[in-house]
């Protein structure tokens, strides 16, 4: 089995941040969120990996390099423009073969991994294998209708009246069949080649698709909110360190990782929290679910269910909190401006202000 995993897309809902950066490569936790899918793919005993990359190609390649790092054989397939996910495989055709292969949206985020779902597949051989969870608004996402027996019997893509309340969840696994499906398709109504519709053309020729739905968590890092929502799940998890310096006059109180090489001076953080090497945190709070990256400086300033990337200096502000803020920005107080009334009136007017 091989693994296709998605890393071309545009990243828009994630501006400004990804006018700089591959929305994949954001952080969760002080690690890209594209690392943990590429490591729940290596814990499912896959080896190969095929990475769709787009304009930000050179940033991927730069930060994944050949796989070695994660015991992964990593080859790169560029692609011209996003053209929807069927289009991925379709420009994978060579690359896959006729192996079965996991493909994976290197935006989302499964906690627990995908082993269970890849040793069902390979237990059972359905054509393709797709995973369900319960959305409150399903019409963002590709839909499942099953049957009473809990089989797929119909799939749409973003419907406006959709059928159920089950969303696909960004992995899918697929026999060769699939490709068969993929060249037969025609673009949809946005323009592109619907995965949800070749998954369709498998059902309507006969073939098994089979669901599981998951209760576990599932993320599409697509925005700041589910950023934030993923990051503060991963922090859940923190086991506490410190590496890098402490003085006695800070306090760490809970789940608090202080890397190598990072110093916190009078400062009182409370976990969980992860401050990155070479950072320094003085005379500052940090509060639960914070992650601030690596070369960071913190002055001053009190910071809380926020992620900081690399760089970035934030000083002299009194409170941050719900925030993502990009590598290398700086965040500093306003200049103090005298509050004044400016006013244009027309004849016979009459204003009240509040003084």
């Amino acid at each position: 089995m091989k693994a296709l995993v998605l890393a071309g897309g545009s990243g828009s809902r994630l501006r400004p941040i990804t006018h700089t950066s591959a929305k994949q490569l954001v952080p969760v936790a002080n690690k890209p969120v594209l690392f943990y899918g590429l490591e729940a793919i290596r814990d499912a005993g896959i080896r190969e990996v095929g990475i769709v990359v787009g304009d930000t190609a050179a940033e991927i390649r730069g930060a994944v390099g050949d796989g070695s790092e994660f015991g992964l054989e990593v080859t790169y397939l560029p692609q011209d423009a996003p053209r929807g996910l069927a289009h991925a495989v379709l420009i994978a055709r060579e690359y896959l073969g006729d192996d079965d292969f996991v493909m994976y949206l290197g935006d989302n985020f499964v906690v627990g991994g995908i082993n269970e779902i890849v040793q069902r597949f390979r237990d059972e051989r359905p054509d393709a294998q797709i995973m369900l969870t319960k959305v409150s608004d399903p019409r963002a996402f590709g839909v499942a209708d099953l049957d009473g027996d809990g089989r797929v019997v119909r799939l749409e893509e973003k419907p406006h009246r959709p059928r159920s309340d089950l969303a696909l969840v960004g992995v899918y696994i697929f026999g060769p069949r699939v490709h068969e499906a993929v060249a037969r398709l025609r673009p949809s109504r946005r323009d592109e080649l619907e995965i949800t519709d070749a998954i369709q053309g498998l059902i309507d020729a006969g073939h098994r698709v089979e669901s599981t739905v998951i209760s576990g968590y599932w993320k599409d890092t697509g925005n700041v909110t589910d950023m934030l929502e993923v990051n503060r799940l991963v922090l859940e998890g923190v086991e506490p360190s410190v590496a890098g310096s402490v003085d006695s006059s800070s306090e760490l109180i809970g789940r608090v990782v202080v890397e190598a090489g990072a110093t916190v001076t009078g400062s009182r953080i409370v976990g969980p929290v992860i401050v990155g090497g070479g950072t320094v945190v003085r005379d500052s709070y940090l509060g639960p679910f914070t992650s601030i990256d690596r070369d960071c400086r913190v002055i001053d300033s009190e910071i809380e269910y926020s992620i900081v990337l690399r760089g970035a200096s934030i000083d002299g502000v009194g409170r941050i909190e719900c925030s993502l803020i990009g590598r290398e920005a700086e965040v500093t107080p306003a200049p103090h401006v005298p509050r004044a009334h400016r006013l244009v009136l027309g004849d016979h007017s009459k204003v009240q202000i509040r003084q």
